[in-house]
């Protein structure tokens, strides 16, 4: 197991639209496994290939309190959206330490492949729901500070450019 780099908005490469994955291989086994190592290390609850530059549609979550329910959902659909919808803070790991509201669907329901390639048909509320269909907008290539004002938009990417640009300050 490997940790991964994760890009950062705003990365153009995280607007990438990944692709199908066609079938399940060892080497999806073993993308899956430094995902996970990646996100448990970065303390995070989701993240998409995309979000480590792998432009396939494979996410892991895990949204439990005690971290040891890991999800892996390959090829992921929504094929349910609860009527109801709620604004929540959000954060990602793509754009660290910013946080803010986006409204979206308190309940969903995907089907998807897991990591052995069965097809699972997944029920989602609360905080797991938002986490999947966070990690499904990464997919499609969109990043949930594309949910905000123009304004914070831009007010994000010129701190995240700012913090890139001092990190390699630093570096040197």
């Amino acid at each position: 197991m490997a940790l991964l780099p994760i890009l950062c908005y705003p990365d153009p490469r995280l607007h990438k639209v990944a692709r199908p994955v066609a079938a399940v291989q060892p080497r999806h086994r073993t993308l899956i496994a430094d995902m996970l190592e990646t996100m448990y290390d970065a303390n995070g609850i989701g993240l998409a290939a995309t979000q480590v530059d792998v432009h396939e549609r494979l996410i892991v979550i895990d949204a439990s309190e005690a971290r040891d329910q890991p999800l892996v959902l390959i090829n992921p659909e929504i094929v349910w959206l609860s009527p109801e919808r709620q604004r929540q803070d959000e954060g990602c790991l793509s754009v660290p330490g910013i946080y803010d509201g986006v409204e979206r669907a308190v309940a969903v329901r995907v089907q998807a492949l897991d990591g052995d390639g069965r097809t699972r048909t997944i029920e989602a509320e609360g905080l797991l729901a938002v986490c999947v269909q966070h990690e499904m907008d990464h997919l499609l290539g969109k990043v949930f500070v594309e949910y905000l004002s123009p304004l914070k938009r831009n007010r994000i990417k010129t701190k995240m450019l700012k913090a890139a640009r001092d990190a390699r300050e630093s570096a040197h």
